[in-house]
């Protein structure tokens, strides 16, 4: 029987640095300040980006702002999580009825261009994405999402190929998805026509891997 299971968000896999708010109004507060921090970011980046500032544009003392985010790291933590519970089920609503390679050419063709259009729109991923390759705890929540997005994946493979090797098909669906995240990452470094026919090719290069692989 096929495991229905939803797999385990990044977010319960790796520790977050943070403390959760459990009232209202805390949690209110707390949007207010990771609102902050993103208009932050976007205008100057996360290495531009002072508690103090956070605070100020919140509305917050810069004590309440330390009481849930200890530093700046914290913040961009909290920002992450939020970007990968959003993509978990955005893919997981996308993949989950598919049943045949042409839904999943599809579903698999819309999920990269979504991606890769909210990179380039924007900057607050983008500069998240370049603080997780320095900080490994960070890069290891990342690790986590990947593995968690390419299980939806592996779902769809071994509905159409149910005789397939289970281990070899979460192998390609992993492979897949991080080769995706690096294609649209050089995609968005380069101009845009450039960029544009790089989806594509990796677009194909995947769906051929993953139909007829």
């Amino acid at each position: 029987m096929e495991d229905t299971t939803a797999p385990a968000s990044a977010q319960e896999q790796v520790a977050s640095p943070r403390r959760a708010p459990t009232q209202q109004r805390s949690r209110e507060r707390v949007e207010r300040m990771l609102a902050a921090a993103s208009a932050l970011i976007a205008q100057q980046g996360s290495d531009a980006m002072r508690m103090g500032e956070v605070a100020e544009r919140a509305g917050v003392s810069i004590g309440s702002l330390y009481q849930f985010f200890p530093d700046k790291r914290a913040i961009v933590w909290a920002l992450a999580e939020r970007y990968t519970a959003e993509s978990q089920a955005c893919i997981s609503s996308a993949l989950k009825d598919v049943t045949d390679a042409e839904g999943l050419r599809q579903a698999f063709s819309e999920l990269v261009d979504i991606y890769y259009r909210l990179f380039l729109a924007e900057p607050v991923m983008r500069d998240i994405w370049s603080g997780t390759q320095a900080d490994k705890a960070l890069r290891q929540l990342e690790l986590a999402d990947s593995r968690a997005n390419a299980e939806f994946l592996t779902a769809v493979l071994k509905r159409l190929q149910p005789g397939a090797d289970p281990v070899a098909l979460e192998t390609t669906a992993f492979l897949v998805w991080q080769m995706g995240e690096a294609a649209v990452r050089l995609a968005i470094s380069v101009d845009r026509q450039e960029g544009d026919r790089l989806v594509a090719a990796y677009k194909r290069m995947a769906l051929r891997e993953l139909l007829e692989g």
